[in-house]
């Protein structure tokens, strides 16, 4: 799809908010003229990052949901670091959780960083069908985390194998 029929399609829906995500669309050099163009036409844009690339070249009042890997996917070695010195206020970051070391270097990087208080939120979800929620709740409230438990809520609507949704 053009540039022009990406921004059709969206049209057509007569959504007044877009999340650009899915794989990691900071690869796709299109994304930041798409970004460019639904902000100007008024749309509120959010862009969904791996946070192994650099998020400075996106446009500033797009939010961005700057996801940090946890050790337990294999991929916390490729996280760009400068990515959370360079969130503004209306951003978020989220942490996908498998287990209790998950949870400790989550927990270390929100307080390391002083993540609460700088973004618009900061997302905890477990690992769905690995890590129970409620376990998650509950160390989040032991330590008086000043974060927010999310489900991955596709997995529930469409199942946890389902790619693309």
């Amino acid at each position: 799809m053009s540039l022009d029929e990406v921004v059709d399609q969206i049209e057509r829906y007569g959504c007044a908010l877009v999340e650009i995500t899915g794989g990691e669309p900071l690869l796709q050099r299109d994304v930041y003229p798409l970004m460019d163009r639904l902000l100007g036409s008024g749309k509120t844009v959010m862009v969904e990052t791996g946070g192994h690339l650099s998020i400075r070249e996106v446009p500033q009042p797009v939010i961005k949901i700057v996801d940090v890997k946890c050790p337990g996917s294999g991929e916390s070695h490729r996280m760009h670091w400068d990515n959370l010195e360079s969130l503004a206020p209306h951003d978020e970051v989220k942490f996908v959780i498998k287990d209790r070391v998950d949870y400790e270097f989550a927990r270390d990087i929100v307080v390391r960083h002083q993540l609460t208080g700088r973004v618009a939120a900061v997302l905890f979800s477990p690992v769905h069908g690995v890590l129970e929620p409620k376990d998650l709740a509950a160390w989040i409230l032991e330590d008086r985390l000043e974060v927010r438990l999310q489900l991955q809520v596709h997995k529930f609507i469409w199942g946890p194998d389902t790619r693309g949704v």
